[in-house]
């Protein structure tokens, strides 16, 4: 989930378009429309398909039967939206190609959820990411991440519908307020109705439209100036190619190990615990086809940040050759593209319009994502378990209401946007503080077991403490030395996809200023570590109070809530190390490995059964879905 917008530098007055919008002919409209009306037709046919059969699973969940194709397109449309599309080739024409080196992060930050995550999340058979945390912890924890998840998402879903059509009306003239009925509109439409599965057809053809928006730019602009090999040694020649930059520093804003490692912990936050991510991990028909999917994101996640940094250096090739117009030199880093396309395309007929439409597919897939999550967890979490006897017929009716309502209420953010004026940045940067401390509530849950909800709603709320006092800290910091914040990462993410760093990237200045001290120096934290900071906030904080109000003494423990940690990397030692260690095979249905602690069973540490037959027993949850049998644990030393 991807959302930026600078008001760095004056929009150009509508005045100003007009030999911009000249370019947009009768074609371009079509074409445009075109998209429109094959999302909502996508839509309205699988809502249609079945009316008045559909259960609440079908529609929170697509009746987990979800093939691993669309999935994979819908979780990389998810936080690939308009304004990503457009920060990436900003990003790489003002500073170079270092920022290419976060798909380097991409490898682990998609691996840990495939392994990790997806197992944990798909064997409790949820619907919500937020019943874990009951599971794990007890009801109080699920409400306090549901309210942070439903606050992080209405601060972002009003600004991503609200920033795109401002660039657009600045750039284009498209009607401001025109472009967000629209959005709002098609997209409240399509997912109240069709439910997840809409969502996920409808992200596959808007994923294939933004692919398709972008190959375009990248062939017309490399054939206008000479090839992509012209293109590259001019990038050469102005230095605009860098080399790999090892600086450990945390507080540089772009090394090696910042986008590498950095990004690792943004890409956990976006596909490792995210409600839009692992409701699309938990529609797919089997475990194996959720992990397959996340694999395949991999692969199409490099090559949109290739295609993103290959626009930004054609870009530059191109305006090396062509004089940037007036209002070009004014405009906002984030109606860099904008321009240069329309620019580019002008004369071709339908081919604007297609990069417009590439535009208003990420906000599409991004919104529609936004919408579909909020209404399940208001639904799962805040409705159904003081409900539990809602009727299929009626849960459905009211999930539908919910989504309705949400997309109303997005259209309310967009107007509340509009007024912020500079505040606007903060209400951005408060989608990606959340990112972090959520990321370390789940980790805390799954991988240790002496964690309790004390410690867990203590750690949630020095994590988000401290995300505020950092993020909300640099903004005014950088404020009143007039130089643009750097917005916290999301995603994904940052968000994603959540400010993700694809979009964050193209807030910062140019220019250089002075190293800072103090408190200033803890707020020019990169904001690639952003999500680890807090995150880690949240572990250290949630252990140290479980320690010290007893651990999980006496309660009840599901170990299926738990993944192994020290048996998992004590299987990949030699045998000979495993036998020193008195090792034996884990059971993946155990939270704590015995036979690596044979000691614990015979003290009586843990009391719990290995009987494999007993395992696979299941127990009623809070939801009524199958979660494993509990075990009590006496005394937790790890």
């Amino acid at each position: 989930m991807s959302v930026a917008v600078t008001t760095s530098a004056p929009l150009p007055p509508a005045s100003d378009t007009n030999m911009l919008t000249s370019t947009f002919s009768l074609v371009d409209y079509v074409v445009f429309v075109l998209l429109l009306v094959l999302s909502l037709a996508i839509g309205l046919y699988h809502a249609y398909r079945g009316w008045g059969r559909h259960t609440i699973g079908q529609l929170l969940l697509a009746d987990r039967k979800m093939g691993c194709f669309p999935v994979a397109l819908s979780l990389l449309a998810t936080f690939q939206s308009a304004v990503a599309i457009l920060g990436v080739p900003s990003e790489i024409y003002r500073f170079g190609t270092q920022y290419w080196f976060l798909g380097c992060s991409y490898f682990l930050g998609l691996l840990i959820p495939a392994h990790v995550f997806i197992p944990v999340f798909y064997r409790l058979h949820l619907t919500s990411a937020y019943e874990y945390l009951e599971l794990r912890f007890n009801k109080a924890v699920r409400v306090c991440g549901t309210v942070t998840f439903i606050f992080q998402m209405v601060i972002y879903m009003g600004v991503v519908l609200y920033a795109p059509s401002l660039a657009l009306n600045a750039v284009t003239g498209f009607d401001l307020w025109l472009s967000v009925l629209t959005l709002g509109i098609v997209c409240t439409v399509y997912t109240a109705l069709g439910g997840l599965k809409a969502v996920i057809w409808t992200d596959v053809f808007q994923t294939l439209v933004m692919f398709l928006g972008q190959l375009v730019v990248i062939i017309v602009g490399s054939a206008k100036v000479g090839g992509l090999g012209h293109v590259w040694d001019v990038a050469s020649q102005h230095e605009l190619i860098s080399g790999i930059d090892l600086d450990p520093d945390p507080f540089v804003r772009h090394t090696f190990w910042t986008l590498a490692f950095g990004g690792v912990f943004m890409m956990l936050s976006l596909y490792g615990v995210n409600q839009a991510q692992v409701q699309r991990y938990l529609s797919s028909r089997t475990e194996k086809a959720a992990v397959l999917s996340c694999y395949a994101v991999f692969p199409c996640q490099q090559v949109v940040l290739c295609m993103g940094c290959l626009i930004g250096l054609v870009m530059f090739a191109y305006y090396q050759e062509y004089p940037m117009s007036t209002q070009q030199t004014q405009a906002a880093p984030d109606q860099f593209v904008l321009y240069f396309v329309m620019d580019l395309l002008r004369g071709l007929p339908g081919l604007p319009g297609l990069f417009v439409a590439c535009l208003f597919s990420g906000s599409l897939s991004t919104i529609s994502s936004a919408f579909n999550s909020l209404a399940t967890v208001t639904m799962e979490d805040l409705i159904r378990p003081w409900f539990p006897h809602f009727s299929e017929v009626r849960a459905t009716m009211l999930s539908r209401i919910i989504a309705f309502g949400y997309g109303l209420l997005c259209l309310g953010m967009a107007y509340i946007s509009s007024q912020m004026g500079p505040v606007l940045q903060a209400a951005i940067s408060i989608f990606g503080m959340v990112g972090g401390p959520l990321l370390g509530l789940f980790c805390l849950g799954m991988f240790f077991p002496c964690a309790n909800p004390p410690g867990a709603i203590m750690g949630l709320l020095a994590g988000l403490t401290m995300a505020f006092w950092i993020g909300v800290g640099s903004t005014v910091a950088s404020m009143g030395s007039g130089r643009v914040p750097t917005p916290p990462d999301g995603p994904g993410l940052s968000l994603p996809s959540n400010l993700t760093a694809v979009t964050v990237a193209t807030l910062m200045p140019s220019t250089t200023v002075s190293r800072p001290t103090g408190l200033q120096r803890l707020y020019s934290l990169s904001y690639l570590w952003y999500s680890a900071h807090n995150s880690t906030t949240v572990i250290v904080v949630g252990l140290a109070v479980s320690l010290l109000s007893g651990g999980m003494r006496g309660r009840t423990l599901n170990p299926r809530t738990i993944y192994p940690v020290l048996p998992k990397l004590v299987a990949l030692l030699p045998v000979s190390c495993q036998k020193r260690l008195h090792c034996k095979t884990h059971s993946p249905d155990l939270s704590v490995d015995t036979a690596v602690f044979p000691e614990k069973m015979n003290n009586g540490m843990l009391r719990g059964s290995r009987d494999e037959e007993a395992m696979d027993v299941p127990e009623e949850g809070p939801a009524g879905q199958g979660v494993g049998p509990t075990f009590i644990v006496q005394e937790t030393s790890l």
